[in-house]
């Protein structure tokens, strides 16, 4: 099984909630909306889909 942290940039409005809740501050936030800058220092916590208000990132386990 494999697990990623995926984000919708679509669907974010960048209002910067789960870039402040990461406990490692792996996520950051342009003009396309939020985007992971160090992948493997996320830890997969969940603390950002948690608190997104549009569900534009998530926690996604894949069974291989």
């Amino acid at each position: 099984m494999s697990t990623k942290l995926v984000i919708e940039s679509s669907w974010c409005k960048k209002c910067g909630i789960c870039r402040e809740y990461c406990p490692k501050k792996v996520l950051e936030i342009n003009e396309a909306g939020v985007y992971l800058i160090d992948e493997s220092k996320c830890i997969l916590c969940g603390l950002c889909e948690l608190r997104c208000p549009d569900y534009a990132i998530y926690i996604e386990e894949n069974i291989d």
